[in-house]
C-alpha cells in the first residue's frame, strides 16, 4: 500500500497579515478586520490582538473591551482573493492534487514528486519559502500521511512553522492532543466529551465505537477513525461548493420572538460573510433550528434568481424564522445555509479558493 504525502499550508493569520503587510504603520499592532460598529464582528484577528483573546466571529464590542488599543480596518476581499491567486500558483508548481479549504488553507498531496525534490518535508519547506518571497507573507505547514493529522500538524507550531508527523508517529501525536483542537469538535461537542471525561485523543481511542455511537450517533465513526490517527480521505483537486452557511450555539436557550430575531442577525451577517468570500450566489435559503430538547428542524425558501446581498439573505433568514414563530420550545442554536449555488458573482469563480471560512 502506498503511503500517501499530504501537506496542509495554512496562512498565518492571513487577511490581518495582508492589512500589515500594505500598511506599515499596522504592523506591530494589534489589528482587526471587521467592522467597530455596535453590531460588528471580528472576520480576522493578527497575533499581536490575539494575544488579548480577540478571535475571529466575535462581536466587535467584546473584541474592544478585550483589547482598547484593538485596530478596525474593513475588509478588501478583493486583494486577498488576489494574494491567494498567487499563493495557489505556487502549489500548482508541485501538485495537481490541490484541495482549497478556503482563501488561506489548502491541502497538497505530493506523493508523486513532481520536481524530484526527494521528501514532502523538502517540499512543503520550499512552497513556505516562495510564498514568503512571493506575497511577503508567511505560512505554516503540517506534513502527514493523511489529511486529518497534516492539519493538526499545521497547526502545532503557529506562527511560521513547520511540523513534520510520520506514520510511526502518528497515534501518539493524535493520543497527546485535546479533542478540542480536532477538526469537526466545536465548543458544544467538546463541552459534552469533557463532561463525559474525554480530554484527549488518548482518552477518545479508549472509548469503544459502540459507546460512542450511544453519546454522538453519526459522528461517532469519525471520531473513532480521528482517535486512531486514521483517515483514508483522498485530496479532491475538483472538491464541488455545494453549500455554504453558518450557525451558532447560544450560551442559553431562547424562546422570546424578539431576541430570537436578535440573535438571528449576527447568523446572517457571518453566513454573508462566508458567502461573500466563497464568491457563491444561490437560489436556496435553508435555516436550521436546534431546539432545546435537541430536536433539529429546517425550513427552506428558493427563490427564482439568486441571492447575491446580504439584504436579501437576511430578508430571507428573518421570514423562515418568522414562519415558525411562536418557538414551542427554546432554541439552542440557529443556523443559515445557502444552497443550489449558481455560477456566482460575474468574474468570481464558485469554488472558495484559496480564501473561504
Amino acid at each position: 500500500m502506498v503511503i500517501r504525502k499530504i501537506i496542509h499550508i495554512d496562512m498565518d493569520a492571513f487577511y490581518a497579515s495582508v492589512e500589515q503587510r500594505d500598511d506599515p504603520a499596522l504592523r506591530g499592532r494589534p489589528v482587526a478586520v471587521g467592522s467597530s460598529q455596535a453590531r460588528g464582528v471580528v472576520v480576522a484577528a493578527s497575533y499581536e490582538a490575539r494575544k488579548f483573546g480577540v478571535r475571529s466571529a466575535m462581536a466587535s464590542v467584546t473584541a474592544l473591551r478585550r483589547c482598547p488599543g484593538l485596530v478596525f480596518v474593513p475588509p478588501r476581499f478583493d486583494v486577498y482573493r488576489a494574494v491567494s491567486e498567487q499563493i495557489r500558483a505556487i502549489f500548482a508548481d508541485y501538485t495537481e492534487l490541490v484541495e482549497p479549504l478556503s482563501l488561506d488553507e489548502a491541502y497538497l498531496d505530493v506523493t508523486d514528486d513532481r520536481k524530484g525534490i526527494g521528501s514532502a518535508t523538502a517540499i512543503a519547506a520550499e512552497i513556505r519559502q516562495r510564498i514568503r518571497k512571493t506575497t511577503q507573507l508567511t505560512a505554516s505547514a503540517g506534513v502527514s500521511y493523511n489529511k486529518f493529522i497534516a492539519k493538526l500538524a499545521s497547526d502545532q507550531n503557529k506562527p511560521d512553522g513547520l511540523c513534520v508527523i510520520r506514520p510511526a508517529q502518528g497515534p501518539a501525536f493524535v493520543a497527546g492532543l485535546p479533542v478540542k483542537r480536532f477538526h469537526g469538535v466545536g465548543p458544544v461537542t467538546a463541552a459534552r466529551m469533557e463532561r463525559l471525561g474525554i480530554l484527549t485523543g488518548a482518552d477518545l481511542k479508549a472509548r469503544s465505537l459502540d459507546k460512542l455511537t450511544g453519546w454522538f450517533g453519526s459522528s461517532a465513526g469519525y471520531f473513532h477513525r480521528a482517535a486512531h490517527g486514521d483517515d483514508d480521505r483522498p485530496v479532491r483537486s475538483d472538491r464541488p461548493l455545494k453549500s455554504v452557511g453558518a450557525e451558532r450555539t447560544f450560551d442559553r436557550d431562547l424562546t422570546g420572538d424578539a431576541e430570537l430575531l436578535a440573535a438571528l442577525e449576527p447568523v446572517i451577517d457571518a453566513a454573508w460573510r462566508r458567502i461573500e468570500r466563497s464568491g457563491a450566489a444561490g437560489r436556496t435559503l435553508t435555516l436550521k433550528v436546534k431546539f432545546a430538547d435537541f430536536r433539529i428542524m429546517s425550513r427552506s425558501q428558493s427563490a427564482a434568481q439568486p441571492l447575491r446581498t446580504e439584504a436579501e439573505i437576511g430578508e430571507a433568514g428573518r421570514s423562515l424564522l418568522r414562519a415558525i414563530l411562536p418557538a414551542e420550545n427554546g432554541i439552542r442554536l440557529l443556523g443559515l445555509t445557502l444552497s443550489n449555488l449558481d455560477s456566482g458573482k460575474p468574474g468570481d469563480d464558485p469554488q472558495p479558493g484559496f480564501l473561504g471560512l
